[in-house]
């Protein structure tokens, strides 16, 4: 029984941990508020018991408890709906939103957080139960180093480069370098823009790249992320002062607008750099068989 009871609980604890460290409340704003973490913490704790007790019932052996344990972590599928659903309700307020896509991956992402955090248990307890305490630390320190790794993604910064832009105007056309953003009618509007507006473009390094641009819910991840940081002047039903990325049709590149509460033009770039690259909008196409032919 002690035996059970040790490797269990250096489960939980290897589990609980992991979690705990892919626990990001960065820029992306969220989860922020404590009771959205605790949210996750919970369910981290409950995935990691999860894990934790699966070696021992296997052992004992408890098939009637392994059947529980694999319902349970069924429920887990669940998580995403949660995520999806809260984020959602917290869209319809913003000025900036998200995205769909944007939702959808983050929704993704926290479920299979806590399926890494399972699998940490397992390894942990297992690695106890035969091996000893000693080795269930190296497999715990090796099964979160292994979760962090595929929790970490890619990044605008992998897939194009940034580099300032010019922002002017051709007659009421707002442009950036070459790109038409917008029509602005005001003078007065034509003149802030000048004295505070900044303009980048974001160049793709390859067609795949391109693809992954040219999707509108990357734009709008880029966006927002952007906006989330560095702030906009835009207000509700205002069009004139809203930040907007368009592409050029004929290069494939972005130019992207802002007038920001923050005139930081290098951290502007530095901040799209690390935009993460949405799954739904990852550009492979190129890879397949007909793909390779077209761009041959």
């Amino acid at each position: 029984m002690e035996k059970y009871g040790l490797a269990i609980l250096l489960g939980i604890v290897a589990g609980f941990l992991a979690r705990w460290l892919m626990l990001r409340s960065d820029y992306r704003h969220y989860p922020t508020y404590p009771h959205g973490q605790l949210t996750h913490l919970a369910l981290g704790f409950i995935a990691a018991g999860l894990g934790a007790v699966a070696i021992p019932a296997i052992a004992k052996p408890d098939y009637v408890a392994v059947t529980f344990l694999v319902l349970a972590a069924e429920q887990f599928r669940d998580v995403r709906n949660m995520e999806r659903e809260s984020l959602n309700h917290l869209e319809e307020t913003k000025i900036i939103r998200r995205g769909s896509d944007y939702i959808e991956g983050i929704a993704q992402v926290f479920e299979a957080r806590n399926y890494l955090v399972i699998m940490t248990a397992l390894f942990t307890s297992g690695a106890t139960y035969w091996l000893g305490w000693e080795y269930a630390v190296v497999a715990a320190t090796v099964s979160i180093a292994f979760s962090l790794l595929l929790m970490s993604g890619s990044y605008i910064g992998n897939i194009a480069e940034v580099v300032a832009g010019e922002v002017h105007f051709e007659g009421s056309l707002l442009k950036v370098n070459d790109v038409v953003i917008m029509n602005v009618g005001l003078p007065q509007t034509r003149k802030k823009i000048l004295e505070e507006g900044m303009g980048v473009l974001i160049k793709p390094k390859d067609d795949d790249a391109r693809l992954t641009l040219d999707a509108p819910g990357q734009r709008m991840a880029i966006v927002h992320d952007v906006v989330s940081i560095l702030g906009s002047k835009v207000d509700i039903n205002e069009t004139e002062l809203m930040p907007v990325a368009r592409k050029n049709p004929d290069k494939g590149y972005l130019a992207f607008f802002l007038v920001a509460n923050e005139t930081d033009l290098d951290y502007f770039m530095e901040i799209i750099r690390k935009v993460p690259v949405l799954e739904s909008a990852r550009g492979t196409t190129l890879k397949s068989y007909f793909g390779r032919k077209a761009a041959d």
